[in-house]
């Protein structure tokens, strides 16, 4: 077992991200790993087969990028390290593989036709010198269309491993050699036997190469598609971005915009970086980011994102973040990373696959010896025997197909990751994808999550005669003034919206989970909770009787002391987004508990929970108590999902077992959570929780199908049923089954593309 990544000192961690050349099978991605993890330093290393790449974690004291490349071209394959997101080009590499055994399949199918048509003709077709005619028929497809297999099984042979290549070349050399010696010399397998009288089986070689190379191409098509999602947002980068400089327009290089610059975006194009506007007002699409259908009003002092589509008018903005910084490089990176990452339940298959191709070979052989030895004691003739034996032997080697199960889970990862990030959701890795189908419990913050976060006041009671409303609503305002608190921002907002006068305060300090202190005019003041009042001693009987009225119409109460006295209280409104009630039935249709996590009063918190259907309430939890909330639930043998939008949400966000942060929510949370909606929508945590669902179910579709294929196929081509049934499998029947196991296990992964997002 490779170290853990939390063994590194921080800031000596590194993470390189290498594109690798050569695999084939899920032999070669437990071959490369074993490398990998071998070179002193690295920690771990994650190979996925789907995508061609690795993510390889690695002290940075003890080895280098360059150390672990050298292992893996020393392995037998090639890597490079992967292109910054900015500059590479989507589908690339797909397009080109795929081309290579098109090329290569086009030859092949064009040399085994006449050969399918000599064999299937019985001998009707026979003519002096046919074996030989055969055999140059066969040459092409063998050392030209199928060379890549025998120059790789070498390379696997040479290092001491075994993969797929292995048992391809194994097996059509086989029949290949055979069918060799018995057109040069046919009496060194029948003595009694005259030219052209022994059978030959150039056609099994040559077709079993066609068909892996039919396979093979489908396959990779099947795979440049999975990667669909991740071509669309590379497409949606700019080239060149029309930038003011001088007084003057000029169109420069994406790579060459600067912080600070002055943009200009005219109706019908793409905003190149992010940035605020200055000046201008269009509606921009943001669809391909954030998942949003309508497009966004944007005016001067709101934020724009590179790769949106502006649709109406024309409008100037101030880069404010570029290159990898932007938003959408940042998803880009996340999602190839995410796409390249493998699900927990990967494992199986990797620990099987290392040991497949060995123990298939050892298969093969007991096959041939016991058809060549035991089979002409009572089931055949011995000359039947011999090309049964090798025929069955053949069988074994090709219907045997670690492919399928290497790509099993990364291709429906892929998929259903990509298609998240085309509806918004970014999923961080696999593993975050398998323990979102396992959640049994979803927590809910209520302030800006399940509510707007955009509170207003909606009652000022002053209790002091000297004292108006709007004297009392403007002191707490300007104590409130230096605060970020969302209600804070309230207060103020309403005080100014009433042209009141604010002062600055004095000595302020926030209170978390309470309120704030400050002196105003040589006064100090409380602004805050109940509770903060309480614990200096301050008596609030006086304002009981309305507090509860207050909140049991689902406000939230603010209290307001001056040196020691209860003054007044103000009260607040948080509107319930429209959608809540909707996705929390999602959720509980779904069998999911729901719990609303808070630091808000229980009355405000218990009737936002029956607006909304949520009927565990969490209430007057402090910040740094969320954490302990959510720990108590998984102690409580729950999985919990926590979904939440601020700063103060982060530690609770890193305890859950799955973290969501909703799009407008802070960087810390987004960084923190393992799921990022990117739409200002809660919609977006029922469907990742669906999406997460269907991706494991279809990981376990394609599992089932690849272990039960090869548990089927290898007894059958083996000849086990043979003296029961008489059944037997031709090695051609056993390569096509082969080479559409891997398209079947793609094919159904796709099915993930069709996911819509409610």
């Amino acid at each position: 077992m490779s170290p853990s990544t939390a063994t590194l000192p921080k800031d000596e961690t590194r993470t390189v991200r290498l594109h690798i050349s050569g695999m084939t099978c899920a032999g070669c991605v437990h071959t490369i790993e074993r490398r990998v993890e071998a070179v002193a330093g690295v920690a771990r290393a994650e190979v996925n087969l789907a995508t061609g790449t690795a993510s390889v974690v690695y002290d940075s004291v003890a080895t280098e990028a360059e150390a672990i490349r050298q292992a893996i071209d020393q392995a037998g394959y090639s890597a490079r390290e992967a292109d910054p997101v900015v500059i590479e080009r989507p589908g690339q590499d797909e397009e080109r593989e795929a081309e290579g055994w098109k090329r290569r399949l086009i030859v092949a199918a064009a040399f085994t036709a006449p050969l399918l048509v000599i064999a299937i003709s019985q001998g009707a077709i026979s003519f002096p010198g046919v074996h030989w005619a055969q055999l140059l028929l066969t040459l092409p497809v063998v050392f030209y269309a199928g060379r890549g297999f025998y120059a790789l099984a070498w390379k696997a042979t040479r290092r001491g491993a075994a993969d797929m290549n292995t048992l391809i070349g194994i097996g059509t050399g086989a029949a290949f050699l055979y069918s060799v010696v018995a057109t040069m010399a046919p009496r060194a397998i029948d003595p009694a036997a005259a030219s052209q009288e022994v059978p030959v089986y150039f056609e099994t070689a040559a077709a079993i190469i066609t068909l892996i190379l039919l396979g093979r191409w489908l396959e990779a098509r099947a795979r440049g598609r999975t990667s669909s999602s991740i071509r669309g947002l590379l497409g949606l980068q700019v080239p060149v971005a029309r930038v003011v400089r001088d007084g003057r327009e000029l169109e420069v290089s994406i790579e060459d915009v600067q912080r600070g610059d002055l943009i200009v975006v005219r109706p019908g194009e793409k905003t190149p970086v992010d940035g605020e506007v200055v000046d201008g007002q269009s509606a921009v699409d943001e669809s391909a980011l954030t998942g949003e259908s309508i497009p966004v009003e944007k005016a001067a002092g709101d934020r724009v994102l590179g790769g949106t589509f502006n649709t109406s008018g024309s409008f100037r903005f101030r880069a404010r973040q570029v290159g990898s910084e932007t938003v959408l490089a940042r998803v880009i990176e996340m999602v190839k990373r995410a796409q390249g990452s493998k699900a927990p339940i990967a494992r199986l298959a990797d620990v099987i696959s290392g040991y497949f191709t060995p123990v298939v070979v050892v298969m093969a052989a007991v096959t041939f010896v016991g058809w060549y030895w035991f089979a002409p004691l009572w089931l055949v003739p011995p000359d039947v025997a011999l090309r049964l034996a090798v025929l069955n032997a053949v069988a074994v080697l090709i219907i045997a197909c670690p492919c399928a199960m290497g790509l099993a889970t990364p291709t429906a990862v892929m998929v259903g990751i990509g298609r998240g990030a085309e509806a918004g959701i970014l999923i961080k890795n696999g593993e975050a994808l398998e323990v979102s189908h396992k959640i049994g419990t979803v927590v809910f913050d209520k302030t800006g999550t399940i509510t707007t976060g955009r509170p207003r006041v909606t009652d000022v009671v002053a209790l002091d005669r000297n004292l108006s409303e709007n004297e009392l609503l403007a002191a707490v305002g300007s104590v409130e003034g230096r605060s970020e608190h969302p209600l804070a921002e309230a207060l103020v907002a309403e005080a100014r919206n009433r042209g009141l006068t604010l002062k600055e305060a004095d000595g302020f300090r926030a209170l978390p989970g309470v309120g704030v202190e400050a002196k105003l005019e040589r006064q100090t003041w409380l602004v805050g909770r109940e509770k903060l009042l309480g614990q200096h001693g301050i008596e609030t009987d006086a304002a009981l009787a309305i507090r509860d009225r207050l909140e049991a119409e689902g406000r939230t109460v603010v209290f307001a002391a001056v040196e020691g006295s209860l003054r007044g209280l103000i009260a607040l409104s948080d509107t319930v987004r429209p959608e809540a009630q909707g996705v929390i039935a999602r959720i509980k249709a779904a069998g999911l508990d729901v719990a609303l996590l808070t630091g808000d009063n229980r009355r405000t918190a218990e009737v936002v929970g029956r607006e909304v259907g949520i009927p565990q309430i969490l209430a007057e939890v402090l910040p740094d108590r969320k954490a302990a909330e959510i720990r108590r639930l998984q102690d409580e043998g729950r999985i919990v999902a926590m979904v939440g939008d601020g700063i103060n949400d982060a530690p609770a966000l890193a305890q859950a077992d799955l973290g969501i942060a909703v799009g407008r929510g802070t960087d810390v949370a987004i960084e923190t959570a393992d799921v990022v909606l990117m739409q200002d929508d809660l919609a977006g945590v029922a469907s990742s929780i669906e999406l997460s669902r269907r991706t494991m179910a279809t990981i376990k579709q394609n599992l089932f199908w690849a272990f039960f294929y090869n548990a089927v196929g290898i007894p059958v081509a083996a000849g086990v049923f043979y003296p029961w049934t008489g059944w037997l499998l031709s090695p051609i029947i056993a390569s096509a089954a082969m080479a559409f196991s891997s398209v079947s296990v793609v094919t159904n992964s796709l099915r993930l593309r069709r996911f819509q997002a409610a």
